[in-house]
């Protein structure tokens, strides 16, 4: 993951502006509660209604101001996740074509459709998520720690009991995640193998009159194993059984291309 990071490099600049603009935003969203306690402490318990007014116009400003430098930082992660995933995808079309017979058919026409089409959309909106999302939390959470201690330390020692157990039901989650994740991969692997068979033989469908059977294969690849698995079957049956489909298929085709030449 770590290796495609290069690709950014002439994104510097705009990844910078981002930074900056995150960072703008996160503390004019901090700056809020503050003055807000000092409306209500010194302008309501007191009856300054000019020191309201006061505070509460330029809260609207740093309200105005923090939702333009979010819509800013918005509209340029998705210009450099765009031009990340645009440079990426041409990586991977170079690198295939590069590739031998051997290492073609070893990784698979499915496979190689599925890391140039899906793979990349998925990396690109991760991106984009982490230069608004993530990477703006952790400057809420360290500028709200450090603003919850100046206010009270005692009552922020909270934050001492909860983060342990955010970290927890995080790193929970990620663990359930990435293999299901993984299942998903290959299914999308399947699924695409199934279409692109069924689309480039449908005169052999429709000529031998398999059409019920590959919308049979099509709702099992959409299903997964583990439908197969709840009906009794093991991993064993079920690659065999894959095996034998794809080969009754093409066999089927290279027999009406025989008639055809005949």
């Amino acid at each position: 993951m770590l290796k495609l990071f290069r690709f950014l490099r002439p994104q510097s600049a705009a990844i910078l502006a981002i930074l900056l603009l995150l960072f703008l935003q996160a503390m004019s969203d901090l700056s809020l509660p503050t003055l807000l306690a000092d409306i209500v402490n010194k302008g309501i318990a007191g009856g300054d209604v000019p020191y309201i007014l006061k505070i509460g116009g330029l809260m609207i400003l740093i309200a105005v101001f923090g939702i333009s430098c979010s819509a800013a930082g918005n509209y340029l992660s998705s210009g450099v996740a765009l031009n990340f995933s645009r440079t990426l995808r041409s990586g991977i079309f170079a690198k295939v074509e590069s590739f031998s017979l051997h290492e073609f058919d070893r990784a698979g026409t499915a496979s190689l459709i599925t890391r140039t089409t899906n793979d990349v959309t998925q990396v690109q909106q991760s991106l984009s998520m982490m230069l608004s999302i993530m990477v703006r939390a952790p400057i809420m959470c360290v500028g709200g720690i450090i603003m919850a201690v100046t206010r009270d330390a005692r009552l922020s020692l909270v934050f001492a009991a909860a983060i342990p157990v955010l970290v927890v039901i995080i790193a929970g989650i990620a663990a359930l995640g990435v293999p299901l994740f993984r299942k998903m991969q290959a299914r999308t692997d399947r699924l695409n193998m199934v279409v692109r068979e069924k689309l480039s033989g449908i005169r052999v469908v429709r000529a031998f009159g398999r059409e019920a059977h590959e919308s049979e294969r099509f709702e099992k690849s959409q299903r997964g194993p583990d439908a197969d698995v709840a009906q009794g079957g093991g991993a064993d049956e079920r690659a065999d059984a894959g095996d034998a489909d794809h080969h009754e298929f093409h066999a089927a085709r290279r027999h009406l291309v025989r008639r055809t030449a005949r």
